[in-house]
């Protein structure tokens, strides 16, 4: 885990500098041929099991803890209560726990560890000086519960497997065989969590080291032999230290049993050919009547050990040329992560990118193989019945293919779990993850989405709201429940979740669940009339559509035109409630609508379109044209007193601008239109005792009706009433 060079406080709890390190202690790299790109911590999240009460390291402190210890430090409290008002920010966390590091004081310096890991799981140096903690203390079964839990939050941390191994190795009695059995299994839960880390080569190595140390030879070269198969950073130093082993020791205490029959039957069969030969010229060339030297059957020569060595490298140098090859295609990759550990701090633009570049390349890879699994032409005679040997083979390539498929699927979740160390503050990996599982396990699915919003984005609401929906869209509604409600906790008073919770329960077809959290929403929002409006708003919605309850969706209206007079969403929102009733019925109603919304302190230009849709409605369904006069002469004076042109009056909120220069073009455009587009050719009759006036005003208003630009609803200047492409969040 190198990380930048500077004396900076990392956010793991190291020196940065320190753990730069990690590389320099290890063989030097070879000659750069593009390694592949090591997972960060990558791996199988195989961590040991959890202390069995975890209750016991909850964050709330202790009642005699401070006692534990005498009094706690002077500033303690002080710092204590800065970072618990404000989680978030880190750098009052860090200014804590320095403080009680140098403090040296266990009980403060335990629960501030607590409290922080509990919001920082990821930061894996601060897990090593917990544990470092409690072993100075005095406790090792507590050092080992800590570095548990700090596997099991992160399991891909190299490092923090190879502290926990080194705690064990310093407090085991190694004289005891339980103790190398457990050291062991330890070994293997660490090398498949994170032995595919592209860094992971001290943690290999030290495996090795520790088989060699206890004389198990076997044991070393077969951990040498799976490290061959890994790419990693140091790769061409494993096949050296391989080479070195199997030289420095007999092939029969170094290979398998079954490995090493195999060969040694090879070897000596090829040895005998070349007696055999050697024998045959030698009888030629010697004397007659000699007679040949015997030859020992019984013990291996060193001949025949070097021939076997030769076969073993022979094999396994194939193994490391195609190693090679998978280091290659990923060093660039991996080259271009800078800061594969956690930090607060965010990525630059660059590191995002390097990371969503490297996932595609490795689910592209894993999509290529799976979809040609063996390369290579079939040579085999469709129209022929296969013979026995030919499905064996055919056997054995599907099962290298599904082999290989599931490597390919392996690697792709080590590198997502990588970059979610990296990356665990961005939702747009963890999304991108849950996509990449969901087709293959909901349940893993779940698991993410678990870890993303619980531990790393409490206060991310997208992705709450997403795992709400991945839980609805499985049938599960109970869960989905359960995240909304808690995500309403978290941050009270954000509209959207309350929204998304009455929308569950309408679909779940609980309305009168849906329309109560409508209602107290806006109960509880009176104090904020921008807020209470947009609540009313929907709840008058789901009452009139949904419920088909206008008379509760006109008194919902009503009640916040009370509240909020000046809210000209909340009067458009009345006036199309009672547009959409009986025509005939309502007509009162509506003219009621828009003498109200005239009368409030609306803006001009709500007015005006307020006073237009009154108009609209009086000329498609009144039964008298008096009274489609006496609305537009009303409308006619409303554009009178606020001063505006006629056309920007009746067009809503256009450019003046551009409404001048259709005003040029106007006549041209009408004789151009479809007929479809003119709802009213010609003014109607005369009528008797009717002003001439008004007759030459309506008249008029019949000209301005039948502009082309009326064709399509969109022109009418109506407003999106429901605000569905609005975000969420109403200013206060």
């Amino acid at each position: 885990m190198a990380a930048e060079g500077c004396e900076e406080m990392s956010g793991n709890g190291v020196l940065e500098e320190s753990s730069a390190m990690d590389v320099s202690e290890a063989p030097p790299p070879p000659p750069p041929p593009p390694p592949e790109p090591s997972e960060e911590n990558g791996g199988a999240a195989v961590a040991p099991e959890a202390p069995a009460d975890p209750d016991k390291y909850s964050t709330a402190p202790a009642a005699a803890a401070a006692n534990e210890q005498g009094e706690l430090p002077a500033d303690f409290e002080r710092l204590w209560k800065a970072a618990h008002d404000n989680p978030q920010d880190f750098t009052s966390w860090t200014d804590l726990l320095q403080y009680c590091e140098h403090e040296g004081h266990v009980t403060a310096y335990r629960r501030a560890l607590e409290a922080f890991l509990v919001r920082y799981p990821l930061c894996y140096g601060y897990w090593k000086k917990f544990a470092d903690l409690e072993r100075r203390a005095g406790d090792n079964n507590k050092a080992e519960e800590v570095c548990i839990r700090g596997l099991q939050a992160i399991p891909l941390s190299v490092d923090l497997w190879i502290h926990y191994i080194n705690l064990l190795l310093g407090t085991l009695d190694m004289n005891l065989p339980d103790s190398a059995v457990r050291i062991r299994s330890v070994f293997e839960n660490a090398v498949a969590s994170c032995g595919l880390d592209f860094h992971s080569d001290r943690l290999w190595d030290l495996y090795i080291e520790w088989e060699k140390e206890h004389g198990n030879m076997k044991n070393a070269a077969a951990v040498l032999d799976r490290v061959l198969r890994v790419p990693t950073q140091l790769y061409s130093t494993h096949y050296d230290k391989f080479k070195e082993h199997l030289n420095n020791n007999p092939p029969k205490d170094v290979l398998s049993s079954e490995e090493y029959e195999e060969l040694r039957a090879i070897c000596r069969q090829s040895q005998k050919a070349e007696r055999a030969e050697q024998a045959q010229e030698a009888e030629e060339e010697r004397p007659p009547g000699e007679e040949e030297p015997a030859t020992p059957e019984g013990a291996d020569s060193e001949e025949l050990m070097q021939k076997i060595r030769d076969q073993v490298l022979l094999r396994r140098d194939r193994v490391y040329q195609d190693n090679e090859g998978e280091v290659r295609k990923r060093w660039n990759y991996e080259d271009a992560i800078k800061r594969p550990y956690f930090h607060v701090r965010p990525l630059d633009r660059l590191q995002l990118r390097a990371w969503h570049t490297y996932l595609d390349w490795e689910i592209a890879e894993l999509n290529r193989d799976t979809k040609d699994p063996t390369p290579g032409e079939d040579t085999h005679d469709p129209n022929q019945e296969p013979a026995e040997e030919s499905e064996v083979t055919t056997q054995r390539q599907e099962a290298s293919a599904d082999a290989a498929a599931v490597q390919g699927d392996h690697r792709v979740r080590i590198l997502f779990e990588r970059c979610l160390i990296a990356c665990a503050l961005y939702e747009e990996f963890w999304t991108r993850y849950i996509q990449y599982l969901e087709p293959q396990s909901v349940d893993e699915a779940r698991a993410v989405y678990r870890r993303a919003c619980e531990v790393h984005l409490p206060n991310k609401p997208n992705i709450h709201m997403q795992w709400a929906t991945f839980e609805e869209r499985h049938d599960d509604r109970t869960e989905a429940r359960r995240v909304l409600e808690a995500l309403e906790k978290t941050l009270p008073g954000l509209a959207v979740v309350r929204i998304r919770r009455a929308a569950l329960e309408r679909r779940a077809g609980q309305l009168d669940q849906s329309e109560a959290l409508l209602r107290e929403a806006v109960a509880e929002s009176k104090e904020r009339p921008t807020l209470h409006a947009f609540y009313s708003i929907k709840l008058a919605r789901l009452l009139l559509k949904v419920a088909r309850n206008p008379d509760g969706a006109r008194r919902v209206l009503q009640e916040a035109l009370e509240i909020s007079p000046d809210n000209d969403k909340l009067h458009l929102n009345l006036l199309d409630l009672e547009s959409s009733g009986d025509p005939w019925a309502s007509a009162e109603a509506v003219q009621e609508c828009v003498t109200r919304a005239l009368a409030a302190p609306l803006t001009p230009q709500a007015k005006l379109l307020l006073s237009q849709r009154g108009l609209q409605f009086t000329e498609e369904y009144s039964n008298s044209v008096q009274s489609v006069l006496s609305v537009y002469e009303a409308h006619q004076k409303l554009l009178d007193e606020l001063g505006g042109t006629k056309r920007e009056a009746e067009n809503g909120d256009e450019d003046p601008e551009k409404m001048s220069k259709t005003d040029d073009d106007s006549s041209a455009a009408v004789s151009a239109s479809n007929a479809s587009h003119v709802p009213i050719t010609t003014p109607p009759p005369p009528v008797m005792a009717t002003d001439p006036s008004a007759q030459a005003g309506y008249g008029a208003y019949s000209s301005w009706y039948q502009q082309p630009q009326y064709g399509s609803y969109g022109s009418y200047g109506y407003q999106n009433t429901w605000n569905y492409n609005q975000a969420y969040y109403p200013p206060s």
